[in-house]
């Protein structure tokens, strides 16, 4: 990554290719479906806020992970966040919530998190089946642009030089310090965002996917090869929790690198394809379409 430089008589400003077509298409897809998915997928979890390992899990069990409330000695509620054996209080945050009118209730998430805001577990599971259905469709067709017109490979593999230790390093303080690629180097993928989107598509999308689907019924009946490899159905709950928990924390960092970097060239290229580079004056730069 190069550092950031003034803006001189000797440079100037043009619009290159940043984006390809399905690239695009793909990624505002992907929006949709993460904030369809996201809290349909809490209105699902409210119907059992605890989290446990192995094939089985009930009220008898100890979770690892628990939401949950309890009357106190003058009848107030008490929201808590237990996990293994440290318990936290979360009143008006987790477990124990406010209406819009603002009386308390017995509720692991507040309303605005969950979809739909009341409480609908059959709602909620239509909403995010059919969003999750159509997420997988749409990775399929990125995958599958990407390995045949060589995005994957070319944008999100990292080079031998990129993952070199000092390398990676320098990569870091660059972000530390807020210094964002310029000129040419802002038209490829720096190492940790190679490493950051390979990880997402690669690893946790995946795993999203297949826990996802072992926690069907009817697709354990298909695929039961699916329970044993991720130890259960509950591990698969709790993994699939923490891989959208994942994907939740890439997503913040990736709005605040965005927000960083400049949100108008930054969203401006994600639409139109086109991204606004500083280049050297009198120098032209290779024009081609970035996937």
């Amino acid at each position: 990554m190069t550092q950031s430089q003034p803006l001189t008589k000797a440079h100037a400003k043009i619009f290159v290719h940043r984006h390809a077509l399905v690239t695009r298409i793909t990624h505002w897809i992907n929006v949709l479906c993460i904030l369809i998915l996201l809290p349909s997928g809490l209105q699902i979890l409210m119907a059992h806020p605890a989290f446990y390992w192995g094939p089985y899990g009930s009220d008898r069990d100890r979770p690892a992970l628990e939401i949950g409330a309890q009357e106190t000695d003058d009848n107030a509620l008490k929201g808590f966040l237990r996990i293994g054996g440290k318990t936290l209080d979360t009143t008006g945050y987790l477990g124990a919530v406010k209406d819009a009118d603002g009386e308390w209730h017995d509720r692991a998430l507040p309303y605005w998190a969950t979809l739909p805001s009341y409480r609908s577990l059959a709602l909620g599971r239509r909403w995010h089946l059919f969003f999750a259905w159509l997420f997988v469709a749409n990775l399929a067709v990125y995958c599958l642009v990407g390995l045949a017109n060589g995005h994957l490979r070319r944008d999100l593999l990292p080079t031998r030089k990129q993952l070199n230790p000092r390398a990676l390093l320098a990569d870091v303080v660059h972000h530390v310090k807020l210094q964002f690629p310029r000129g040419e180097a802002a038209r490829h993928y720096n190492p940790l965002q190679k490493l950051a989107y390979l990880g997402v598509v690669a690893v946790l999308l995946p795993t999203v996917i297949l826990t996802g689907l072992t926690m069907s019924p009817g697709m354990d009946a298909i695929l039961p090869w699916l329970i044993d490899l991720f130890g259960g159905r509950q591990s698969a709950r709790t993994i699939h929790f923490i891989a959208a928990s994942l994907i939740v924390l890439f997503i913040l960092v990736h709005l605040v690198m965005v927000v960083l970097a400049g949100p108008i060239n930054e969203i401006r290229s994600m639409i139109t394809g086109k991204l606004k580079i500083e280049v050297e004056a009198g120098h032209e730069p290779d024009r081609h379409s970035a996937p």
